[in-house]
């Protein structure tokens, strides 16, 4: 009997304040069929105590107590539904501009997000900042879903206009492609099921598009990544525990530990206690080697050609993540990976100081050589984080920049 593989699609969702964000997730996973009747009884008792005569689907995200009595979002909100055709992790993420940092870590996985405009405002400042985190993260696939188009009448020329203006400034976000949907989350046309209301419309409902847009690539074909976790001794052997970020090692395999440079020969895998012949990303692992080598938490082991960049000049896209400002000169931790290592801010991209939200551009100087991939290329091993020394606080998020 053949077995049928469901894939899962990781998405994020950002937009102004209004613009209907939590309403749309909220028909999606009703109209999906992906609500339990007692969290829908729930919802109905709130919106009933707020005197709405329909139930507020937004509620089936705002999950805070806070954000149910403002009617807003304030924190990211993680929702696992599925279909017959795929399983769904979405992130509900805040629309207002002193929480783009809880969007950058609602997409910072994501392999899709949909940015919403509401039809009667357009583009806004706020939704070039979400599509500018979207391209700084290097999100695969971005949906423009324009919505509350009911409000407008349903006029195409509407909904043109703001694809229109949307596309004049994707490229230098940095989103060489996006797919616009003209939707109404309020009343649920185009969400699930294409609507009626826009026979001009010829695309996908969104849920359509989220069934069919491609998964991202397998991870084991990319380059071998092999971040060292643990070192495990068990008598004069050693092994080498830690997840397999990327790419795929077979017993037998030259390898390159870095930054060292030491190569060796793969001569044990094991699998969860299980001796195996080949790893492939995202296992988590342990390896032996033929060699005594010298290998500590924070090595990266590498297999073939395509060897990361030693680097200790560190230029990289960011978004500051924390209150404390971040300013040339201040001395902090830099987190790669299972390597952290000192380093100093060298330079803001010209700014004097980055405060909590803003993007921009770091160059580091650190104490130590990393290996570090591109972002572009490697979300995993081109991105890392910037430490405060002092308190362990996370400051910044960062995208290695190697061009």
């Amino acid at each position: 009997m053949s077995t049928i593989t469901i894939d899962t699609l990781r998405f994020a969702t950002a937009g102004s304040v209004d613009d209907g964000k939590s309403t749309l997730v909220g028909r999606l996973l009703h109209d999906s069929k992906s609500v339990l009747t007692d969290q829908l009884e729930a919802v109905e008792r709130v919106s009933a105590d707020r005197g709405q005569d329909a139930p507020d689907l937004a509620l089936l995200t705002d999950g805070l107590r806070a954000e149910r009595e403002q009617g807003i979002t304030i924190d990211v909100a993680y929702r696992y539904f599925a279909t017959p055709r795929r399983r769904f992790i979405l992130a509900d993420t805040p629309g207002h501009v002193q929480y783009t940092r809880n969007m950058v870590t609602g997409a910072s996985t994501a392999e899709l997000a949909i940015i919403l405009v509401d039809a009667r405002n357009g583009v806004v400042e706020q939704t070039l900042r979400h599509a500018a985190v979207a391209g700084l993260l290097r999100v695969p696939n971005v949906v423009l879903a324009v919505n509350k188009m009911d409000l407008v009448g349903y006029e195409q020329r509407v909904f043109e206009r703001i694809v229109e203006e949307f596309a004049g400034h994707a490229a230098e976000l940095g989103l060489p492609s996006f797919t616009p949907i003209p939707v109404s989350a309020l009343v649920g046309d185009n969400i699930v099921d294409r609507s009626a209301h826009m026979d001009w419309y010829e695309g996908p409902a969104l849920l359509e598009f989220l069934e069919d847009v491609p998964v991202g690539a397998d991870p084991s074909d990319a380059p071998a990544r092999f971040p060292v976790q643990y070192v495990i001794r068990d008598g004069e052997v050693r092994y080498y525990a830690g997840q397999l970020v990327s790419g795929t090692l077979r017993v037998g395999d030259r390898v390159t530990v870095h930054p060292s440079g030491e190569t060796s020969e793969i001569t044990g895998i094991s699998v969860l206690g299980t001796e195996a012949d080949a790893a492939y990303a995202p296992q988590s692992v342990s390896l032996r080697l033929a060699d005594q080598r010298d290998v500590a938490r924070g090595d990266m082991i590498t297999a073939g050609v395509d060897a990361p960049a030693l680097t200790q000049d560190v230029r990289a896209a960011v978004c500051h993540l924390a209150d404390r400002p971040l300013r040339v000169g201040d001395r902090v931790l830099l987190r790669h990976t299972t390597r952290t290592v000192k380093a100093i801010v060298r330079d803001l991209g010209g700014a004097a100081e980055l405060t909590a939200n803003d993007l921009g551009r770091i160059t580091l100087r650190t104490a130590e050589p990393l290996a570090l991939d591109d972002y572009a290329v490697s979300r995993r091993t081109g991105a890392f984080l910037v430490i405060d020394p002092a308190d362990g606080a996370t400051l910044t998020a960062g995208m290695a920049d190697l061009a």
